[in-house]
């Protein structure tokens, strides 16, 4: 069969990835086309336009970049038209993939949402167009099967997908700092400097940032002058596996980091103009997934005019002292609820099944 895969961040991309390879396991006729990454294309997937190109981040961002994106919607169904594909598989990414699928909808394309939206944080109408646009769902955190099935929806409980790459080496620890400032550029520049300010506070430690794979080393060169700053090349699965504790950019790389048992404090900064409008309409008490999950704030979010040198020194002086016990407790919860991985075979199964099947 002819898989069109459309994944817009790294995230997505690591998804997409693994979610590919698992099909190919059991479709020995697969064919993959993609809007992904390296990750995919490692796969051996064509990949007709790289992440890098297409991440957007924040209202104002979007806005302005609002040509480029109208452009991305006419190539990308020129191309899913010329393949024809079997399925299109649509990983997170809401904002662009939701639109898409109205589209392929219309056009008779069989639609499987795999990473299903935040609708439970924001954007509620986006229930609707799930149940109008899609005729699978696969979900992979554990209280939104029960979000979307009260609002009508069927949908299908995967587990998280990092769960299955996660291997913790508690024997590589140092004493290193980790700084997951995002994968896109806009994050970086409002994360880093951020992040980069309490260095001279904390000399016993060396700070190690990771590098997105969507950004060439070079654009790091400028945050690369003190002696204890380095760039990690190396994934950031090896880096968390040395690290003591992490700032971490909110998103994915929050889970993925309470999953490597490091303790973190979670950062997010972005224009006032964006800012604002979020503060405005998303619903939920915490940005975090590792809080959303508990339910608590079990590592600190400082968002916003919070995120300062003052409150990163006293923050990350804690969880190096007497938060680290606390908060490795409460990623030992987040384990158990999340249940016991391989939720990319089992979402190629799901979906290879059906679309025989139809």
């Amino acid at each position: 069969m002819k898989y069109f895969v459309v994944a817009g961040e790294a995230s997505g991309d690591m998804h997409g990835a693994n979610l590919v390879s698992a099909l190919s396991k059991i479709d020995e006729q697969a064919q993959f086309w993609a809007w992904g990454g390296d990750r995919m294309k490692a796969q051996g997937v064509t990949v007709y336009k790289h992440i890098r190109d297409i991440a957007f981040m924040g209202f104002k961002e979007v806005i302005l970049n609002i040509k480029t994106i109208l452009g991305n919607f006419t190539l990308i169904k020129q191309q899913i038209e010329k393949v024809q594909p079997d399925v299109l598989i649509l990983v997170d990414y809401p904002g662009f993939n939701l639109r898409l699928a109205k589209w392929a909808k219309q056009k008779g394309f069989r639609v499987v949402y795999y990473i299903a939206p935040q609708a439970w944080a924001w954007k509620a109408n986006r229930v609707e167009k799930l149940k109008a646009y899609t005729d699978q769902l696969l979900c992979i955190l554990p209280f939104e099967k029960t979000f979307f099935e009260e609002r009508g929806l069927t949908v299908e409980y995967v587990g998280h997908p990092l769960l299955e790459q996660i291997e913790v080496n508690k024997s590589a620890r140092k004493n290193t700092i980790a700084l997951l400032p995002g994968s896109r550029e806009q994050e970086v520049h409002s994360m880093l400097p951020e992040m980069l300010s309490i260095i001279d506070e904390f000399p016993d430690y060396d700070f190690k940032i990771a590098q997105s794979p969507n950004l060439e080393t070079r654009f790091y060169d400028s945050c690369l002058s003190h002696e204890r700053v380095h760039l990690h090349t190396s994934g950031m699965a090896s880096l968390l596996n040395e690290s003591k504790a992490a700032l971490v950019t909110s998103g994915t790389a929050t889970l993925e980091t309470a999953l490597y048992n490091v303790p973190q404090i979670v950062c997010y900064k972005s224009g006032a103009l964006s800012y604002q409008i979020a503060k405005r309409i998303i619903k939920v008490p915490y940005i975090s997934l590792v809080n959303l999950i508990l339910k608590k704030e079990a590592v600190k979010e400082l968002i916003q005019s919070d995120l300062n040198k003052l409150e990163l020194t006293k923050q990350l002086s804690y969880v190096l002292a007497d938060g680290r016990e606390l908060i490795q407790k409460d990623y030992a919860t987040i384990r158990q609820q999340l249940g016991e991985g391989n939720a990319s075979n089992k979402a190629a199964q799901l979906i290879y099944e059906r679309v025989k099947n139809r």
